[in-house]
């Protein structure tokens, strides 16, 4: 019995060992492992760090112009505090880059570069100003103001505005156009005025509620671009201010822009070469040159746009209402075209397609040209100035598949008389193909389409030779 007892005692004892020896070992290993893990904690750095201005520790994802340098008196170069805020916002994730309220920020010519972490935002509610002396832009910096390139999932948004100042540039561009032009080239420098904001490879870009103002050139461009949506903006320049378009598209695809207003001295939107997949929609225009896809195929080049939806549009003093221009020459194809529920007031000419487009006093004729077709027209409702319709098709490649539908067009003025006045009875129409369906005001707008397959065998396989090229 005593034999029993001892040997319980011994495998007590020696248990009880066992475990404190294993807590211990566990103890030990905590430890160590803790006090590695506080070591790498303690040198890690936020991301963002590096960019900071010194004196400056930022903690959050807010990056506000004015702690990094910017004065916002309209006055001082505030461009390096802006490139400084863009690269410390592009390394975070859902950043947002300030422009702060009632602060004026007189911006140089700027790139501002990605690949930036997803969704950086670009708040803008206070002023951004381009430099208002021509002179003080440098040579190298004519073709734009700010200029975004490789930038993906990225937002402009804010009350704020975006001003080029660009009256001095205008008025280089008519009056002292000659001197202006020969100082330039004395310094080897190309006559080009800048464009306010230019997006360079970017994708799933959204621009919204912000104002652009008097820019220089084209107020807002993309070029080589997708995924686009502009929504509840303000474009305003002076109708007088010479290639002031509202949006340029070249080469763009999947493109919105919707519910803004839109005034300038040439096209509201231009869609040029290499654009599908683009649908604006409840937009008033004016004064300027309208909606235009074009002039495509200059020089002999080869111009490819289709799938272009136009609806919803308020037209109001401007030069063209919904137009398609190509330079004879050309070669490719405008195919898919839809503009309906266009009201317009006062418009030149409300409905235009231009196969012979030139912007000089003079172009050579001739033969190939950029084919055109199935292009609708629905709706299109309102007062003209000088014709309803234009239809101006090339004598080779004629425009096919266009339809006339419910247009009612009618005179601005009771002086006005079809027929007279250069209203050439109620419009032009050359070499176009088509159906209309009524009603259509004016009524000789009914013999405007020829009826048929478009043309004669040879020009069936000129056009179809360009299709091929797109």
């Amino acid at each position: 019995m005593r034999q029993n007892k001892k040997i319980s005692f011994v495998l007590g004892f020696l248990l009880i060992l066992v475990y404190l020896t294993t807590f211990s070992a566990i103890s030990t290993e905590a430890r160590r492992h803790h006090g590695k893990k506080s070591r790498t904690h303690k040198h890690k750095k936020p991301r963002h760090d590096h960019h900071s201005t010194p004196g400056h520790v930022y903690n959050s994802s807010n990056f506000n112009i004015l702690k990094f340098g910017a004065k916002g008196d309209g006055v001082s170069d505030d461009s390096k505090a802006l490139e400084d805020a863009w690269k410390a916002a592009c390394q975070v994730e859902g950043a947002i880059l300030q422009i702060p309220y009632n602060y004026k920020f007189l911006i140089k010519p700027v790139t501002l570069k990605g690949p930036c972490m997803s969704q950086l935002l670009f708040q803008i509610d206070g002023s951004l100003l381009a430099p208002p002396k021509v002179g003080a832009w440098p040579k190298s910096s004519l073709f734009q103001w700010i200029n975004f390139k490789w930038i993906h999932n990225f937002t402009i948004q804010g009350t704020g505005t975006v001003d080029g100042q660009g009256s001095n540039w205008w008025a280089a561009a008519s009056s002292t156009q000659v001197a202006f032009t020969q100082k330039l080239s004395d310094q080897k420098v190309p006559y080009m005025k800048p464009t306010a904001l230019r997006f360079y490879e970017s994708y799933n870009v959204t621009i919204r509620d912000i104002s652009l103002i008097n820019s220089p050139l084209c107020h807002l461009k993309f070029d080589n671009s997708g995924g686009v949506n502009i929504d509840n903006i303000t474009i305003i320049s002076p109708e007088t201010s010479p290639n002031t378009d509202g949006i340029h598209l070249q080469n763009t695809r999947d493109v919105e822009i919707q519910h803004s207003n839109i005034g300038c001295g040439d096209d509201c939107v231009s869609i040029q070469t290499g654009c599908s997949n683009v649908h604006i929609h409840h937009l008033n225009c004016g004064p300027g040159h309208g909606i235009s896809l074009g002039g495509l195929g200059k020089d002999k080049s080869v111009a490819c746009v289709s799938d272009i939806m136009v609806d919803n549009i308020i037209m109001q003093n401007t030069l063209y209402g919904v137009r398609i221009k190509t330079w004879q020459g050309g070669a490719g194809l405008v195919k898919n075209i839809s503009f309906s529920h266009i009201k317009v007031s006062d418009v030149k000419v409300p409905i235009m397609i231009d196969q012979y487009y030139c912007d000089k006093h003079l172009c050579k004729n001739q033969t190939d040209a950029v084919a055109i077709t199935g292009v609708k027209y629905d709706q299109i409702m309102g007062t003209f100035s000088v014709q309803p319709i234009h239809l101006a098709c090339s004598n080779s490649i004629p425009c096919i598949n266009v339809d006339l539908t419910n247009v009612q067009l009618r005179p601005a003025s009771s002086k006005l008389g079809y027929g007279s006045g250069g209203l050439q009875h109620g419009g032009l129409c050359w070499n176009s193909y088509g159906r209309s369906k009524g009603p259509l005001v004016p009524s000789s707008m009914d013999d405007c389409l020829m009826r048929g397959s478009g043309g004669s065998g040879p020009q069936r396989i000129a056009r179809s030779r360009n299709e091929n090229v797109c």
